[in-house]
């Protein structure tokens, strides 16, 4: 909620407010500089939380700091204010996310790992019916659609800091193994968070890229499809990802394989790319996409609940989160230049085959270190 509506609904419309002509390239230079800042953003305060050893004020300082930037957009007289206003939010919003996520690490017990990431599904829904609500009439009553964001957010956020009193896991926040005792695990442990990080960022980058140009494959294919077509299609595959996710996750915990979902979801979101790289029609491949927009869904959120598993070290959970946090913010950089390379000389085919084998991969990265996984989580 916190930027969903407003990168997607609100930006271009400021942004075509100051220049109608040079709108695109505003909101090119915004995305690039907001990705960066956001990246750097999100280690730095995740870092900080460690080293301060409290969460909840540098979620507050965030929450009030990228609030009132986000008040402040509707009042840029010109490009470079606005986009220094929002390399700023990306500072505010990232000092309230960051600690926020390893609050989380801190608090949840691995058993119930598989159910957070299930829950974390309901965020991109949730996103989308913000971005929705605050389209409606009876939310255009003020003149400044940012004041309805500030307000969803605050009534998100602010409960958890007023009220909020999670039951103390020391088993999650002390040190968990001396490198002395048994230097190999840590290493073990290393290694497996370079292979789930590099398995979330290819399955991000062919996230990245479908959701960027979606609707002008499905137009190749019918130029009839239009934009409330595939905005329904989004909303049908975020609204089963719900369940799907939720149940996957629950599944996990009780029968204690967090990694199986993981797998099994780069496997069929490959297996989607493949179906929609072949599909001799717009039905098929419709299915092909329902088919990766799901498993990729119920993926990226139990990857970013069981991520927690596998950081090396609790004091430094924050900082390891935000080098997680590049997997999302690198493919916006990444997917651009795959799609200028293949699109143009060999069509949307060539690109979603490529896809389907980064997806095939991460699948095998993930099921190759399954064993290593419970070898490592049951020694520590």
């Amino acid at each position: 909620m916190a930027y969903m509506p407003f990168l997607t609904l609100l930006l271009p419309v400021r942004a075509t407010s100051l220049s109608a002509d040079t709108a695109l390239n505003l909101l090119a230079i915004a995305a690039f500089a907001g990705a960066i800042s956001a990246s750097i953003a999100n280690i730095a305060f995740g870092w900080a939380s460690d080293r301060s050893g409290v969460r909840r004020p540098w979620i507050l300082a965030g929450l009030v700091l990228s609030s009132s930037l986000l008040l402040c957009i509707p009042f840029a007289r010109d490009a470079w204010t606005l986009i220094a206003i929002i390399v700023l939010w990306q500072c505010g919003l990232n000092m309230m996310l960051a600690p926020l996520a390893a609050w989380a690490g801190d608090t949840i017990p691995d058993e119930q790992k598989g159910l957070l990431g299930g829950l974390l599904a309901v965020a991109p829904a949730l996103g989308a019916l913000s971005g929705a609500l605050i389209t409606l009439p009876g939310f255009q009553w003020w003149k400044y659609q940012e004041i309805s964001v500030v307000l969803f957010v605050i009534c998100m956020v602010g409960p958890l800091l007023i009220f909020g009193r999670p039951q103390a896991m020391p088993q999650l926040i002390r040190e968990r193994l001396a490198d002395a005792e048994m230097p190999e695990k840590p290493h073990a442990s290393r290694r497996a968070m370079a292979r789930m990080w590099t398995a979330r960022l290819l399955v991000q980058i062919a996230e990245a890229s479908l959701f960027a140009f979606l609707l002008l494959w499905f137009r190749s294919l019918d130029p009839g499809f239009g934009q409330n077509d595939t905005a329904t299609i989004f909303s049908i595959v975020l609204g089963l990802a719900v369940f799907c996710a939720l149940a996957a996750g629950r599944w996990s915990d009780r029968a204690g394989r967090p990694i199986t979902p993981l797998v099994w979801g780069a496997a069929i979101a490959a297996l989607g790319l493949l179906v929609m790289a072949i599909a001799p029609s717009l039905p098929i491949a419709i299915a092909g996409y329902v088919a990766f927009g799901l498993a990729s869904s119920i993926f990226l959120a139990l990857h970013s609940s069981q991520t927690l598993r596998v950081l090396p070290r609790p004091q430094t959970r924050g900082r390891d989160l935000g080098i997680f946090n590049l997997t999302n913010t690198l493919p916006s950089l990444i997917m651009p230049w795959l799609t200028l390379a293949l699109v143009p000389a060999y069509g949307f085919d060539a690109l979603f085959l490529l896809l389907a084998g980064l997806a095939a991969i991460s699948a095998f990265m993930l099921m190759t270190m399954s064993r290593q996984f419970r070898e490592i989580h049951d020694a520590i």
